[in-house]
């Protein structure tokens, strides 16, 4: 049995080994199973959540990798099942979505001939969607490069490209200096690289404290460029457009952190090599870098969905909240807790609007509330652009993930709380192209909003 090390580069979801098995007449090979040594024997159907990960090497790593796009619908149920298993198991990831939607499966050049083996074996249908990702990856950072110089930021924050969080903070303050009695600037805290992480908070101006609060930040995964670029337009949706959303902000202060991971997200736009980089950049080993941000919280810390291994994308960390971002999210989530009434953070990619709990697959007793929020917001994007979001618990419909920022905010008193998963965009789906920007934001500012209404009319201010 070979054992490599790659990264599943879907949804933000990532993790860590996959054993490499053959085909044998009649099945698949079994094999033992376990940190612990303890033998467990599973049919395996061997799906390669593939991707060299930057942990370990540097370089252009991603030349030749394919993406694959399996068609869940030919898949059996007993297949569906097997891949149900790998999924709850920390070593062994991850099932990007297994609810009728097609999987997209990224690949090392090494794996690829046992890949499509075992693809044949089982007669499952699929498609190449990217020959080549470290080509595109090229392509794609000169792209960038390119429109950085074309639109050099001037004090606004428009939709042609995607910008570095110092540029976001300029804009925020911008906005302060502008509406010095409707928006407010606070540093909240610093990131392990030294990053001053800043809040916004919008008011209506009318000087009354203590009113309700939703509280937004994005950018907990480095390489999720498109969950930032949302925040900002939101941001610009309350503070330029005031007169549009008023009822918004009546009796509802919203405090935003647009960036979370700002080394992480930082270092993703130095080259290529680095773009699919996901975790922070506290050192985790003496081979390692990062922890995953959103595994990293003190409620159901390093259970199921999360990593012991400092070399995982879903690593935990040492300790909840080793990261200083986690502890900058955490401090906001119990400042604002007492007044605190949805609690929001945006992520790519799937189409998602998830809601606790991540760390078991049991419902909330007010789950109810929690979907009836949820549906409010992908029934008005579906309405507005036909673009269909799934709405539930993180779970049961997507995958296990303690030690989320969603589940702690809940359990901390936010009564709505919500990971929402953006659409994917490029030929990798992590990279939706600048000319995607405009459309993606502008439609989940459509949702967010409309969920806002709803906990506005479900929890007015007292």
């Amino acid at each position: 049995m070979e054992i490599w090390k790659y990264t599943n580069y879907l949804n933000g979801w990532d993790v860590g080994f996959v054993y490499k098995t053959h085909i044998k007449k009649g099945g698949l090979r079994q094999f033992c199973l376990s940190r612990q040594r303890v033998k467990m024997k599973i049919l395996w159907f061997a799906v390669f959540w593939l991707g060299l990960t930057l942990s370990h090497v540097e370089g252009g790593v991603y030349d030749g990798f394919k993406i694959y796009e399996l068609a869940t619908k030919s898949r059996s149920t007993g297949v569906n099942l097997l891949l149900s298993e790998l999924v709850k198991n920390e070593s062994y990831y991850d099932l990007y979505s297994d609810n009728g939607a097609a999987a997209h499966i990224m690949v090392h050049p090494e794996a690829q001939p046992e890949f499509i083996e075992l693809l044949t074996g089982h007669t499952l249908s699929y498609k190449i969607v990217n020959h080549d990702v470290g080509l595109t990856l090229r392509r794609q950072f000169e792209t960038n490069r390119m429109l950085r110089n074309w639109y050099p930021y001037q004090g606004r924050l428009g939709t042609e490209r995607y910008y570095s969080q110092e540029e976001i903070n300029q804009y925020i303050e911008q906005l302060a200096q502008e509406h010095p009695s409707r928006v407010f600037i606070k540093t909240v805290g610093k990131s392990y690289e030294g990053r001053w992480l800043k809040t916004i908070r919008i008011t209506n101006g009318d000087g009354r404290a203590n009113k309700n609060v939703i509280l937004m930040d994005g950018g907990f995964h480095a390489r999720e460029w498109i969950s930032p670029a949302a925040v900002v337009y939101a941001i610009g949706e309350l503070v330029n457009n005031y007169e549009a959303h008023a009822q918004l902000l009546l009796d509802y202060d919203w405090v935003i952190l647009p960036v979370v991971n700002a080394d992480g997200y930082e270092y993703t736009q130095l080259s290529e090599d680095t773009r699919f980089w996901r975790k922070t950049r506290q050192p985790s080993s003496v081979e390692c870098i990062g922890t995953d941000p959103n595994r990293n919280f003190g409620f159901h810390w390093n259970e199921t969905g999360a990593s012991s291994d400092p070399c995982a994308e879903t690593y935990a960390g040492p300790r909840a909240f080793s990261e200083p971002e986690a502890i900058v999210v955490r401090d906001l989530i119990h400042s604002l807790a007492d007044r605190g009434k949805m609690y929001l953070t945006v992520h790519s990619y799937g189409n998602y609007i998830l809601y606790p709990w991540g760390y078991i697959d049991e419902l909330p007793d007010t789950w109810e509330d929690l979907d009836e929020v949820g549906r409010a917001g992908g029934d008005a994007i579906k309405k507005a652009t036909n673009t269909t979001y799934q709405v539930g618990c993180s779970t049961t419909l997507l995958y296990a993930a303690a030690g989320a920022s969603d589940d702690y905010a809940f359990n901390a008193g936010f009564p709505i709380s919500f990971t929402m998963e953006l659409p994917a965009g490029g030929p990798d789906f992590f990279d939706p192209p600048a000319s995607d920007i405009d459309r993606l934001v502008k439609e989940t500012w459509v949702g967010i909003e409309a969920m806002a209404r709803k906990v506005i009319e479900k929890y007015p201010l007292n």
